[in-house]
């Protein structure tokens, strides 16, 4: 033991001096004189010297390192646990004629020395856990389930060596014993072990990180992600309610990450109106030539005239209506919306943008717009989105086209009212 030697080596000092193993008198007032003099100057080099240059150092190097290791109290801890392991060195000289009082004093500072020291390793691993949070590491590396991790197996440690003080025997027997209990050891830290491999496995595989949008059905998570610990990962969902699932549930299950999306820089929109196959016929020469005065449909309309009229020349047969191409209202109406999009502010230009038409239904033939906003934010998008579709609505009769909508009861009394002769 590396104290005993140190007290061996002042004990024979003691004794090249004069001064006796048991002191008494005068020499004892001596001894606790030099003892309190050399705490109270482990306690000022600590203090003044070590700590004050450590902050100097990271004040000018590492600021933030500086305001979490200031933060978290870890020099104050270094400055107390310097003097108290002084003190364990030199008080047994003071209490040599009760070696019974000395031997409970010493395991008691030895005790001590271990939890402060203890302490002082998890204010340490906060710092540095806080730090790598504030510049983002911790989104993509499981920092805290690691901090949390080594937390763990240091307090086992200082447990381990506490007992061992205490019984004056080698932590090495303590350590042994677990060997016999691993199958308790596995079942009782069942959740953190799974925990932790579940974090280094979504950090590493990349599959999630703080403040991602996942969206996990099974668990009616949907939300942002706020924490992953070593063994949950907290959700704040956005009804403000919080999931806290276990992180092994992220592996083995299922789960929506919808980071690439924000990454992306653009939000996808996907919606489609249905539109009254009723409403959908040929267009005269005479609407075409009214519709060239919308700007952005001319280009369309003059190239599509020209290649119809190309067709239609070459056509010998009778012209009949089946005989000839002509432009309808749905597909002049699909362009301008082409071409709306195209030049909307709001939406990417350099991703999909396309109206494309889907399998009629008994509700009509839908019209979908695909396309992506330049803005991931979610009020941004449903703002656009919505804008987009008001725009659609009040547009269509200038197309004559008219949106499916089903028959309400409001529109059976309007019905009813205009002929009150089948009201009986």
């Amino acid at each position: 033991m590396l104290d005993l030697r140190i007290r061996n080596y002042i004990t024979d000092k003691l004794n090249f001096f004069g001064f006796h193993d048991e002191p008494y008198g005068v020499e004892l007032a001596i001894v606790v004189t030099v003892i309190v003099i050399s705490v109270s100057i482990g306690y000022l080099i600590t203090r003044y010297v070590i700590v004050k240059i450590v902050n100097n150092i990271l004040h000018k190097t590492n600021e933030s390192l500086f305001l979490y290791l200031s933060s978290h109290k870890v020099g104050q801890k270094l400055t107390v646990l310097v003097p108290i392991i002084v003190f364990d060195l030199l008080f047994p000289f003071a209490l040599g004629y009760n070696t019974q009082l000395a031997h409970i004093t010493d395991k008691l500072l030895s005790i001590l020395i271990v939890t402060i020291f203890t302490s002082m390793l998890f204010s340490l691993l906060d710092a540095l856990n806080d730090m790598a949070t504030s510049k983002d590491v911790t989104r993509r590396m499981p920092i805290k389930s690691l901090v949390q991790l080594i937390k763990l197996f240091a307090f086992i440690i200082c447990i381990i060596l506490c007992l061992a003080i205490f019984i004056e025997e080698s932590p090495v027997i303590f350590l042994s014993g677990l060997g016999v209990a691993t199958g308790f050891v596995m079942l009782a830290f069942k959740d953190t072990i799974l925990g932790f491999v579940a974090g280094m496995q979504l950090s590493l595989n990349r599959m999630v990180g703080l403040n991602e949008w996942i969206e996990m059905d099974e668990y009616k998570a949907n939300g942002t992600v706020e924490e992953i610990s070593l063994t949950t990962v907290k959700i704040r969902n956005f009804d403000n309610t919080v999931s806290m699932l276990p992180a092994y549930v992220l592996v083995q299950n299922a789960f929506v990450n919808w980071q690439g999306m924000s990454d992306s820089g653009g939000r996808r929109i996907k919606r489609a109106i249905n539109i009254d196959v009723n409403s959908i016929r040929f267009m005269t020469d005479d609407e075409i030539e009214s519709l060239k005065s919308i700007r952005i449909l001319r280009e369309y309309l003059f190239e599509k005239s020209s290649e119809i009229n190309t067709f239609n020349e070459e056509v010998d047969d009778i012209p009949h209506v089946c005989n000839v191409r002509q432009m309808t209202n749905v597909g002049i109406f699909r362009a301008y919306l082409t071409a709306y999009l195209r030049t909307h502010r709001n939406i990417h230009s350099h991703m999909l943008s396309m109206v494309r038409q889907l399998e009629p239904t008994q509700e009509g033939l839908p019209l979908q717009v695909y396309a992506f906003t330049n803005n991931p934010s979610w009020a941004f998008y449903e703002s656009v989105q919505a804008d987009i579709f008001d725009h659609i609505y009040a547009i269509m009769p200038w197309f004559n086209l008219r949106p499916y909508q089903a028959l309400s009861g409001h529109d059976a009394l309007t019905l009813a009212s205009s002929n009150p002769q089948h009201l009986s």
